[in-house]
């Protein structure tokens, strides 16, 4: 191990760091913003909208990632529709998440006691009033375990991103080992810094589910 070669290589993975957790947060937010508005479809049984969701969910649960960014990447610009490599990633992430985020929300959702909803009626609130101010905050609580799971699992996915030339952390490993054959220290700084990025998040996930476990059902 050369620790004058890792002690080189950390600003170029500190840059790739930091590309890979934009490119990830910003492909959750859009996966997030997706599984709100499917389990809301799928909650309320709209019948047109929940055939086109399960669809949906079906084709991107069972494909991979790296099949879908290809497909984004390379075969949209011959229908005319070129977009940059970080947003190709950031849809890519984003759609993937989506799917996971729609059944984890609605897993959510149905665990709620029917008595809850039929309680927000009595006190006058529409369906979506109900939903956002009485349902939905007790399904996201519920949920949390689920949703930290899908964003370890998708801060991970981004691995793949190399495939489509973005200098995220596995592109910038596989770029110094062809480069210098440094293969011992790139991968070792590869490994300390995916840990950088997902253990935090990882206890972050324990202890929310600890104090919402026990703000649900006591010590």
């Amino acid at each position: 191990m050369d620790f004058n070669v890792i002690n080189e290589y950390i600003p170029l993975y500190k840059n790739a760091l930091l590309l890979t957790l934009k490119i990830g947060w910003q492909g959750i937010l859009v996966s997030l913003f997706i599984g709100l508005i499917g389990s809301a479809i799928l909650y309320f049984r709209i019948k047109i909208l929940k055939t086109f969701i399960g669809i949906y969910i079906e084709i991107f649960r069972n494909t991979p990632l790296l099949v879908q960014l290809f497909f984004i990447y390379f075969a949209l610009p011959k229908i005319g529709i070129v977009l940059s490599a970080e947003v190709c990633g950031t849809l890519g992430l984003g759609l993937l998440g989506g799917a996971y985020m729609i059944e984890t929300i609605r897993s959510g959702l149905e665990s709620i006691p029917v008595i809850q909803r039929e309680s927000a009626a009595s006190l006058g609130l529409n369906e979506m009033q109900s939903l956002w101010h009485v349902i939905l905050p007790q399904a996201i609580s519920v949920s949390v375990p689920g949703l930290l799971a899908n964003v370890i699992f998708l801060l991970k996915e981004t691995s793949v991103f190399s495939t489509i030339s973005l200098m995220d952390l596995m592109f910038t490993a596989k770029d110094l080992i062809g480069m210098y054959a440094k293969t011992i220290e790139a991968l070792f700084l590869l490994v300390v810094f995916y840990l950088i990025m997902l253990l935090p998040i990882s206890i972050l996930g324990t202890i929310l589910e600890r104090r919402m476990r026990y703000g649900q059902f006591g010590d």
